[in-house]
């Protein structure tokens, strides 16, 4: 089975500026799938380096790593990053998701 995890544009380009403004070359987005929030399971974001047994998406330089329990949560996702003038972050664009809750990061599959 083919895992995948799609990057769009602007992701990538909010990734390759986070790293740099951190000065952590070599480094990329860490997205991750933990339990808690008020359906049951969320997104956590961090910047960090690749480790053993994760998964790496790599778009015009930027990197996105999972791992691979998170993976089965996220397979087929869709990453963007949108810009208002009311809010501002990352998008997911999950197909697996069942039922969320009205904030948007809370979830469950």
């Amino acid at each position: 089975m083919a895992l995948s995890l799609n990057i769009t544009d602007p992701a990538a380009k909010r990734i390759k500026e986070l790293v740099a403004a951190e000065s952590k070359e070599g480094q990329g987005l860490r997205l991750k799938i933990v339990g808690g929030g008020c359906s049951g399971l969320q997104y956590k974001l961090d910047l960090d380096t690749e480790r053993a047994g994760d998964r790496v998406f790599e778009k015009e330089g930027a990197k996105v790593l999972v791992d691979m329990k998170s993976l089965l949560y996220l397979n087929g996702t869709e990453l963007d990053y949108r810009e208002g003038l009311m809010e501002s972050g990352f998008v997911f664009q999950n197909p697996n998701v069942k039922r969320s809750c009205g904030c948007g990061t809370s979830f469950t599959v």
